[in-house]
């Protein structure tokens, strides 16, 4: 009984004491995330202006307090990066090339060093994991005068 009884302690310690595991976000059918004033191609000039288009889903905050209704997310700027494999089943980072939109925000303005440039949109649930299968812009490549 007491050694049954330290097996089952150590089984809900263990689990309490663990990370969460986010659920899987499922996109849904035929959402799309786009630039809505980029295109491969543009030269541009600093600060740049990024506006996020989006349609099949909906925008949510994200974090402890944020939104997991089914159906939505927010947007993440990857600039000059590419998430694949693995990283997509994962937080996206938050630094200079993985930028987060958690509140909601649908337009950014950002500062990059002047030359050629890639930017990529994804939209992730409230936990910043893609939503699967993945909804992401395709990659654009810009360059800064």
């Amino acid at each position: 009984m007491f050694y049954r009884s330290m097996v089952l302690a150590a089984v809900a310690l263990t689990l309490a004491c663990a990370p969460a595991v986010a659920q899987d976000s499922k996109s849904a059918p035929g959402a799309k995330v786009y630039f809505l004033n980029l295109k491969s191609g543009d030269v541009v000039s600093n600060p740049v202006v990024v506006k996020f288009g989006l349609t099949g889903m909906g925008i949510a905050p994200a974090g402890l307090q944020g939104d997991a209704t089914a159906n939505t997310g927010h947007h993440h700027l990857l600039i000059d990066k590419e998430l694949k494999g693995e990283e997509l089943t994962q937080p996206i980072p938050a630094d200079d090339t993985h930028v987060h939109f958690g509140k909601g925000q649908t337009e950014a303005t950002v500062t990059l060093p002047p030359g050629q440039h890639t930017l990529q949109l994804v939209l992730a649930d409230w936990t910043h994991i893609p939503h699967n299968p993945p909804v992401m812009s395709e990659r654009v490549t810009i360059t800064v005068k």
